[in-house]
Order: structure tokens, then sequence, then C-alpha cells
């Protein structure tokens, strides 16, 4: 597509001390020894939860250890309420990716009192229509537009003029006449299988989503694009087409597994994936990772659960919908056209890689 590009990290966590990966709230729960969702609660000192003051004090003492920097105590005087902000998605109960964007948007719209108000349109182009209408009439200071599968998108007539920002979470317009932000996923693929090459592998698959996906095209274009760069000849019999299911996972691991020379890795394009090939493996009696190496994608709470824990990488919903909080405080109207802007997806190492057998 024309126009400039620009890749960004994601803001979402929190660098270690001394630099190297950065430390997550699922590194501090990990080190207290407790959920996610209470470390949320205690480090965002959400009202109204009632919490022992031992698992708060374990909470911020792991915290401080792994160098998370610890969020400001809220103001004790009211302040006046700040910007009313639209958010429209296509779904919301289908996929996490979603809700994480809405999280990341309103924890960064909390200092400054911001209020998100969230619609769902389920794919109704009159429903999407009326509710754009809804949210100019109550003059909000900005509308954010998302979808649910990152893709190009001809937009609804009732968006154009508005008067307000238009944010684009997700999905992106050929005429890049809206700021836009989507995931950077060729170069999460690209990471994710360099990971396996790093590792000592030379014959590594990879099974996809469904193929007409912008997200199953971008992570199979890095695939292509880490084998290229480390001098591996191209495969085609090592690539299997899943639909992000586990099921299309056991059964592409099955064909993978029935090859005459069968890889020693596997990138399962997302966790789901990962978890069927997991089932194929574990029942044809070979050992993760001693006999197959898997790396999945998205980092969904699972895959921190499988045995053994699934290295994977993280889809940035979280950072993209802070990255439209910085970017509405620093709007500017009238560019014309504005850079797609790709956020990393950092690869999370966990236990599931190894070097081939010899």
């Amino acid at each position: 597509m024309a126009g400039s590009v620009e890749t960004v990290a994601p803001q979402a966590t929190r660098r270690k001390r001394g630099g190297g990966r950065r430390v997550t709230m699922t590194d501090v729960a990990r080190e207290a020894g407790c959920s996610q969702a209470t470390v949320s609660f205690v480090l965002n000192h959400a009202p109204g939860i009632k919490l022992a003051a031992e698992t708060r004090q374990r909470v911020f003492d792991a915290a401080r250890r792994l160098g998370y920097a610890l969020p400001a105590m809220p103001m004790a005087v009211a302040t006046p309420r700040g910007r009313r902000i639209g958010f429209i998605a296509d779904q919301l109960a289908t996929s996490p990716e979603a809700m994480v964007a809405i999280e990341g948007l309103t924890q960064a719209t909390r200092a400054s009192g911001d209020i998100v108000l969230v619609s769902q349109t389920q794919n109704d182009g009159e429903l999407e229509a009326e509710l754009i209408r809804d949210f100019a009439n109550q003059r909000m200071s900005a509308l954010v537009y998302m979808t649910i599968f990152t893709r190009e998108v001809d937009l609804p007539r009732e968006l154009m003029g508005l008067d307000m920002p238009v944010f684009l979470l997700n999905c992106y317009t050929s005429s890049q006449a809206y700021p836009a932000v989507v995931p950077s996923e060729i170069a999460g693929g690209q990471r994710s299988t360099r990971h396996l090459i790093e590792n000592g592998h030379r014959r590594i698959a990879t099974i996809t989503g469904e193929i007409w996906m912008e997200a199953a095209q971008d992570r199979l274009k890095g695939y292509r694009r880490a084998l290229a760069t480390a001098d591996i000849p191209f495969d085609p019999t090592l690539v299997v087409e899943g639909d992000w299911s586990a099921s299309a996972g056991y059964d592409a691991t099955r064909q993978l597994l029935a090859l005459p020379q069968p890889p020693t890795a596997i990138f399962c394009q997302n966790d789901r994936t990962a978890i069927g090939c997991y089932e194929a493996l574990k029942e044809a009696g070979l050992d993760i990772p001693t006999d197959m190496s898997v790396v999945g994608y998205d980092d969904e709470e699972i895959s921190r659960h499988l045995h053994p824990r699934l290295t994977t990488s993280i889809l940035p919903h979280r950072a993209m919908g802070q990255w439209i909080v910085e970017q509405l405080n620093e709007f500017v109207p009238g560019q014309g056209r504005y850079p797609l802007v790709k956020l990393e997806c950092p690869l999370v190492e966990r236990d599931s890689v190894a070097k081939p057998k010899a």
C-alpha cells in the first residue's frame, strides 16, 4: 500500500532494570503468586475491591523487585470529567482483542477523567450508521472505529466530514485519510520463525489461519522472509492451512508428522492452533520441546498454562488502545494523509522451544 509505515514498540509493559525483556502484569502475578486480575486491582488502586493487606503488600513487593513502574496513587480530590470518546467495534464478544484494546484506551484516559462510550455493530450497516450519528449528535471529542480482523476497510459515509477526530484501530483505508494502527504481523511472523532458526532448526513447518485473512497472509510472509534471510529453501509441504482452531491444529500436525521427513519445529499462527498441535504431538508419543519445538501466536491466557508453557507473540491491542489516546492528545487536523502505524508483536520466550535432536 502506498504511503509511509511507522513501526512502534508498544508501551503496555514496563522494562526491567538494566534493560532486557519488558515486565508485564503477568510477570508480577507469577512472582507474587496470585492472578493477573488481582495484580491489576492492586496496582491500579481499584475502588470497592476487598483484598487482604498481605496480598496487596505481596503484589507491591513483587512489582518493585521486577522493576515494574508503579502507577501513582489516585488523587483524593474530585476532578471534573474530561473528554467523551466514542468507540465502535464490529464485534466484542467473539474475541478478547477488542476488550483488551478498550482496556488500554480506558487506562490511558483515566488520569484525565475522560469517558469512553462503547458500542458494537455486529456487522449491521444500518446500526453502524445510527451509532455514528448518535455519537456525532452527542458531540464526542473523538471517535474510534475498530474491526476484529485486521483489514482494509471502506468506511461508512457517516464517518466522512465529522467535526471530530476519527481513529482507526486494527483497520486502515487506502486513502490514509485517518490515523490508523494495526499489529506488525509480518515482523511478528518473521521473529517467531527466526527464534526457531536461532535455536538450530532448519526444517520448520507452519500452520496458518484462513489464508484469505490479512493476519494469516502477513504471518506467512514473515515466515518466508525469515527462511530466505537464513538461506533455508522454502518447502510448500511444510505449510498447512488451518482455520485458527484447535481441531485444525491437531489435523495439520498429524499431516506434518506423516511426511517422509517431518519437521523439527512447528510455528502455529495462533495459540488455539498450538493447543491442537500439542495434543497431536503427545498422542504420537513425542515430547515438547525435546522431539518437536512449538511456537504460537497471540499470547492468550491458555498459553501460560500449557505443559510445557508455550512460546508465543503478544498481539499489541492494549498498546493500540493507548496509542489512540496519545494521538488524540497531539492531534493536528487537516494533515491529509497519515502514516499507517504498525505496533510490534513482542515474542514471549517460554518452555516449548529447544534445539533439535542431533
